[in-house]
């Protein structure tokens, strides 16, 4: 007799934003892996590779096609004329080709109803884009931590180890997601945030003030932009694992509408 295999539900799809890098001459794009695990194994998405290039991305073929989106982090920063800030030292590295295909695409996917995950590089994307600024080097404020990555001679995972806590603030869309009040968390950057954007929620603060977290306040679907890196800590992270089970619920409700959307 034949046997017949059950087909498994499809997945919901996640676009994963690329950094645009240099390639032997060539011009290429590169997402890290932590992100591509992390939405695989614990969204339970497929991933696909978003590349930093504008002119290849159209809003109304995402919306129809992704069920969510991963604005990863990035070595590189936000160019600050995008926030209308003097242009960052030559000495800074910056990525021009991810500036335009992020900041162009993303207001189209918010109103879309897209669901969105934004990390480090990405929380600071979604802040411009609400018409927030972003201060170039957190280190050198009065009164600011040390937010940066630290030595790096040690092993690249021990960049990942907990850095400091932060302060989750009732009500919002980590408290759901958070076991406790005060959590530590593995926050490296450069950049950070200045002032809060229009019609975003601060979801947490650091000792320091800075906000670490922030969700689209009227935004109907999931939103989330976290400062630290949970994509690396999937392994033995509560919160982290949280996260992104929280994001890949919403893609699979992303699906279904979709799909019933589409049906004759």
């Amino acid at each position: 007799m034949p046997v017949f295999q059950t087909r498994s539900p499809r997945r919901p799809v996640v676009g994963i934003i690329a950094d645009s890098i240099e390639f032997h001459g060539h011009r290429g794009h590169s997402v890290l892996h932590g992100y591509v695990r992390a939405v695989s194994e614990i969204a339970r998405a497929m991933p696909v590779m978003l590349p930093a290039a504008a002119e290849a991305l159209d809003g109304a073929t995402l919306l129809g096609t992704l069920d969510g989106i991963v604005l990863t982090g990035s070595p590189s920063n936000v160019a600050a004329e995008r926030y209308g800030a003097s242009p960052l030292p030559a000495s800074t590295r910056q990525d021009t080709y991810r500036d335009a295909a992020v900041l162009g695409m993303l207001p189209t996917l918010i109103r879309g109803g897209l669901p969105i995950l934004g990390i480090c590089r990405g929380l600071q994307e979604l802040n411009v884009i609400h018409k927030g600024t972003l201060e170039a080097a957190v280190h050198e404020q009065p009164g600011r931590l040390d937010h940066r990555e630290g030595d790096h001679d040690r092993p690249i995972e021990r960049w990942y180890d907990n850095s400091h806590p932060i302060q989750v603030i009732p009500g919002g869309v980590l408290e759901g997601l958070a076991s406790e009040a005060v959590i530590q968390v593995n926050s490296l950057h450069h950049q950070g945030i200045d002032r809060l954007g229009d019609g975003l929620r601060p979801e947490a603060t650091a000792p320091d003030g800075l906000v670490e977290a922030f969700s689209i306040a009227d935004a109907p679907q999931f939103t989330l932009a976290i400062q630290w890196h949970p994509e690396m800590r999937i392994d033995d992270c509560r919160l982290s694992r949280a996260i992104f089970t929280a994001f890949g619920n919403a893609c699979r409700m992303r699906k279904r509408e979709r799909e019933q959307a589409i049906r004759p």
